[in-house]
């Protein structure tokens, strides 16, 4: 017999799959319960209801961040702007790798549930929020290579924004283009950016 534990991995993993599959609303409990191999009981003794799996969902993503996302995406990369571009390539490739059918899976939640009970929006908010502050953190450790009057905090969530637009646009049209143009136009602003640094840096 599964312990609660195991269940609560189990279900967590294959709502996460599920949900980015097919949408929350698109899947329903017993699309859950043949992926777990579980019986009814199991699954409701752990997670009362559905809306109880999405939080569950959600605070994985939130929990595994780096190990699942960040980790991966930076692994051999030192440089900290460099970073973010190797991030936004991880992004790249997933685009690339189901022709054009990959949709950030927060960003896929968030569109979906266009008014969601607070707790699932505050954790839907925290997603994003984690995600800007990781690159945040790396717009951070540039230092003086960006210029001291740009707001860190405001370019982590504009480089969020390009990243979601992005997907969202090679998701609708099936052509991972759409991401890489938006993905140019902001390495363009990096390097001004990196240049207006340099000159502020000399004098």
């Amino acid at each position: 017999m599964s312990s609660a534990a195991e269940v609560r991995a189990r279900v967590v993993e294959a709502a996460m799959e599920l949900f980015w599959a097919k949408g929350y609303g698109g899947t329903s409990v017993a699309e859950i319960l043949a992926k777990t191999d579980l019986n009814a009981g199991s699954l409701y003794h752990v997670f009362p209801g559905k809306q109880d799996v999405l939080i569950a969902v959600l605070e994985a993503y939130r929990d595994g961040i780096r190990p699942r996302l960040l980790e991966p995406a930076w692994q051999g990369v030192e440089d900290p702007i460099e970073r973010v571009f190797a991030l936004l390539e991880h992004y790249r490739r997933m685009i690339v790798a189901t022709d054009g059918a990959f949709g950030c899976p927060i960003g896929n939640l968030a569109l979906e549930l266009s008014e969601p009970d607070p707790a699932v929006r505050d954790l839907l908010a925290l997603n994003f929020d984690n995600w800007a502050a990781a690159v945040t953190e790396c717009l951070a450790a540039a230092g003086d290579r960006l210029p001291p009057e740009v707001d860190r905090d405001e370019l982590g969530a504009f480089v969020l924004t390009t990243m979601e637009g992005g997907v969202m646009l090679s998701r609708t049209n099936r052509d991972v283009a759409y991401f890489d143009r938006a993905v140019k136009v902001l390495r363009h602003y990096f390097d001004l950016l990196i240049r207006e640094g340099a000159r502020e840096g000399a004098t």
